[in-house]
Formats: structure tokens, C-alpha cells, sequence
């Protein structure tokens, strides 16, 4: 009995897995279509049939990693707790995600994003400015409720927590994820807010 093909978006979906895979054990400028070919089990002429170039793959990669960022952005921020408390939850929900997708990271700072593919950067930074105007806006509203200082800025606080989260990837992927991101990620988040309460907030 021949053997059944799977659906084109079931097949979709397990070559941009393979791709994720293979860009955290080889790194995304070693990666190849090859590999992805022998790690999903299919010829190279299968991988194209479904994304005409590297490029169209790296961007379905993108789209799929973004898709999922955004999912849990949305699901952190979508209550009805306090201000802070949505904060916490919405950085603690991209450390999750990081630590799901370790390549994150490598793909970030990768050749692949920064100059070989545009679309694949614009993609990215479209997402990570969604990912700060939800930080923005949470920051803003503590400062509206008296939890933070009158005189700080909210965009500019937003650069320090994206740089926080940027910069603690960096450190765990270098350091061999030898600790908890999520973790090691809002105990650092505490000590920043602590700077940016109101001394109100503080008594």
C-alpha cells in the first residue's frame, strides 16, 4: 500500500520545526536546505515545492515565530490585574518563549537576518515594536496609577526592559542556558521597576 503524503500545511509546519531545530545545533548560517531535507526525511525538491527559496523559508520560519510571539504577548497582557502584574507576565511570557525556541537568539543576530534577508529583518522588527508598544503602554499606565516615578519616560523605560530581555538571551545562550531565563528574567525586572517606582510606591 503506497504511502500516504501529508497535508502541504501539516508538511509545512514540520520543515519550519526542522529549521528551528537545526539553526540552534548548527547555527543559522550553517544550516542548509540539505539538512533541513534529511531532517525532516524528504528530497530537496520536496522542501522547494513548498518554499521556492531559502529565503521564502526563512520568512515562513519568521512568520511562524512571530505568529506565536504575538499569541503569547496577547494572552499575557488580555486581563484584568493591575498594571505590574501584566508587565511580569508579559516579560515572563517572552522568556518562555525564548527558552521554547532557543535559536531565537542566534536567528536575531544571524547574517541571514541582518543582511542577507530583508524581509526576514522587517518581519522581526515589526514584531519586536508590537512587543514594546505593549511594554510602553503597561508603563504608562503605572505611571498614570502613581506606581512609577511622574518624571520617567515610558518609551525610553521600554528600551532598558527590551535591552534587558535582549541582553539576558544573549547571556543564557553564551552561558550554555546553564540557569532558568524565565526565572533570572523577572528577578532582574524587579530591580529595574524598583529604580522607576514613585518613592510614594515605595513607602
Amino acid at each position: 500500500m503506497p504511502r500516504r503524503r501529508k497535508p502541504a500545511e501539516d508538511r509545512k509546519a514540520e520543515i519550519i520545526d526542522a529549521c528551528l531545530a537545526l539553526a540552534d545545533r548548527l547555527g543559522p548560517g550553517r544550516m542548509t536546505t540539505n539538512h533541513v531535507a534529511q531532517a525532516v526525511g524528504v528530497t530537496q525538491a520536496a522542501i522547494f515545492r513548498h518554499f521556492p527559496s531559502k529565503q521564502a523559508l526563512w520568512l515562513a520560519v519568521a512568520e511562524s515565530v512571530s505568529a506565536r510571539l504575538a499569541k503569547a504577548w496577547e494572552r499575557a497582557v488580555a486581563s484584568d490585574a493591575p498594571a505590574e502584574e501584566r508587565l511580569k507576565a508579559l516579560l515572563r511570557a517572552q522568556f518562555e518563549q525564548i527558552s521554547a525556541t532557543p535559536a531565537l537568539p542566534a536567528i536575531l543576530f544571524s547574517r541571514e537576518l541582518n543582511i542577507d534577508n530583508p524581509e526576514l529583518r522587517e518581519t522581526f522588527r515589526l514584531r519586536l515594536m508590537g512587543f514594546q508598544a505593549h511594554i510602553i503602554a503597561l508603563l504608562e499606565e503605572m505611571r498614570r496609577t502613581g506606581g512609577l516615578r511622574d518624571d520617567l519616560v515610558p518609551a525610553d523605560a521600554a528600551v532598558h526592559l527590551t535591552s534587558l530581555v535582549q541582553g539576558l538571551a544573549i547571556r543564557w545562550t553564551l552561558g550554555a542556558r546553564s540557569f532558568c531565563l524565565p526565572e533570572e528574567g523577572l528577578r532582574l525586572l524587579d530591580t529595574l521597576l524598583a529604580l522607576m517606582r514613585s518613592p510614594k510606591g515605595r513607602d
